[in-house]
């Protein structure tokens, strides 16, 4: 029992370190995250279900991007999304995908 208490407390402690992290970043670069994250957490759905990635492709075409290069980095991260083995549900592709960017960001600098 012990044993999993240790666990959890050490998953607490990661994850506030991981936030005091993120604080660190910019606004900007915290924005390109969970902008990424989402996009990430969309392809998941699509794929389990049904979608192929041709639709899913077809419908990141039809959509409004803001920024320029948004579109070939929404069909980037679609395309790795499909070709992942995983099959976890979308909101833990989104936390996943958000946690590894910004430990990315950080290690950059």
């Amino acid at each position: 029992m012990r044993t999993l208490a240790s666990i959890a407390a050490l998953f607490v402690l990661a994850a506030i370190s991981l936030e005091a992290q993120a604080r660190e970043l910019g606004k900007n670069d915290r924005f390109i995250c969970s902008w990424g994250s989402d996009i990430a957490a969309d392809a998941q759905a699509s794929k389990l279900s049904g979608f192929t990635l041709y639709g899913a492709r077809k419908k990141l075409q039809s959509r409004k991007f803001p920024r320029p290069w948004m579109r070939m980095t929404a069909m980037g991260i679609t395309e790795q999304t499909y070709n992942s083995p995983s099959r976890l549900k979308p909101a833990g592709i989104k936390q996943t995908y958000y946690e590894q960017c910004i430990r990315h960001e950080l290690a950059r600098r």
